[in-house]
């Protein structure tokens, strides 16, 4: 149902958010926090092809933290051990890098406060009292939910954390999606997305979603698409 045409939202059994990029502007604060990491790490083992941010679109935006990292290292030939979650943050292993990121990260939410993107906080002012569910690989979604004041909004939460302990695979994998879904009572099927990354449009798409709506904030209209949103938008401000 690809359409150029914005469609309207009301009458869905549930609404599947993506946080960071799609409810608020975390994803550039992730994207420094990688580009940080990587550019130190890459120095210091002499890595002749720099990091860009081309390498975040394409390896890390919306995975798991530590597939993220296994899946850039893999572009470079570099070999490491998958670690433990519990590694001290490091080099050592890909958890420990994983960790480490986690740490640059949350230095700099502390130095950046977490707003709402205005145009998404409309939207959810319109569908109150709708079924809402935040979809994140994220395992900081609680934290940075809370700080935007947006947590009490959410009736089902489905992260980072929740797919580790409850060994969901990540996107772009269905499952995140239709967990969520399911914790909401709702079928896939009768259900909208909202996501910015790559791995997350087809995610949803695999999901069975009926309607994937992609938040261009910098991969490309014409790459959503190809990965299988139905209809993309620059904000969530453009459905109002």
């Amino acid at each position: 149902m690809e359409t150029t045409e914005t469609p309207a939202l009301s009458g869905y059994d549930g609404y599947l958010f993506d946080l960071d990029g799609v409810l608020t502007p975390t994803a550039s604060v992730h994207m420094l926090a990688w580009r940080t990491m990587f550019s130190e790490l890459f120095t210091q083992w002499s890595v002749a092809e720099p990091y860009s941010d081309a390498d975040y679109f394409a390896s890390l935006d919306g995975k798991k933290r530590y597939e993220g990292v296994q899946s850039l290292l893999a572009t470079r030939g570099i070999e490491l051990p998958y670690g433990s979650p519990d590694d001290e943050p490091g080099n050592t292993s890909v958890c420990a890098i994983g960790n480490l990121k986690n740490v640059v990260f949350l230095r700099l939410l502390e130095l950046e406060p977490v707003a709402p993107y205005v145009g998404s906080l409309h939207l959810l002012d319109e569908l109150q009292g709708s079924p809402l569910a935040v979809v994140s690989s994220s395992k900081n979604a609680e934290q940075v939910l809370v700080s935007a004041g947006l947590r009490d909004r959410f009736a089902v939460v489905v992260d980072g954390t929740v797919a580790e302990r409850e060994d969901i695979p990540s996107k772009p994998a269905p499952d995140m999606f239709r967990s969520a879904a399911e914790r909401l009572g709702a079928d896939p099927a009768n259900c909208i997305a909202f996501e910015d990354a790559l791995s997350g449009v087809a995610s949803a798409r695999s999901a069975g979603v009926a309607l994937v709506v992609g938040v261009d904030r910098g991969v490309g209209e014409e790459a959503l698409m190809r990965e299988g949103a139905h209809i993309v938008v620059e904000d969530l401000g453009d459905f109002l």
